[in-house]
């Protein structure tokens, strides 16, 4: 499995809400996830600079890239964007991080 990780940009004030929606993530959404190959999906903040640090592996043969081509995907996106930074493709703006240390 491939290990990833990315940040993310959340608006000041919405910590609460961004868990909530979590929380109760939409169980055809997780079916997708876990369908295009994601394994093991963390999400972090850090409550001083609302940096969301994201953390996920995934199977050799993942289907990641398809994802923003899924309905529910883009539904999800829609239903989150009111929170957190996006990109003018409506996307979420997210940064990859480059990985630097690991420890079994």
């Amino acid at each position: 499995m491939e290990q990833i990780a990315f940040k993310m940009k959340l608006f000041p004030g919405r910590a609460a809400e961004y868990k909530r929606r979590h929380d109760e993530i939409w169980p055809e959404l997780s079916a997708l996830l876990h369908e295009s190959g994601i394994r093991d999906y963390s999400i972090f903040l850090d409550p001083e600079t609302n940096i969301l640090f994201a953390v996920l592996r995934r199977t050799p043969s993942h289907g990641m890239d398809v994802l923003p081509h899924k309905a529910v995907m883009r539904r999800w996106w829609e239903h989150m964007k009111d929170i957190m930074d996006y990109n003018p493709d409506g996307t979420p703006a997210a940064k990859p991080l480059d990985f630097m240390f690991h420890m079994d």
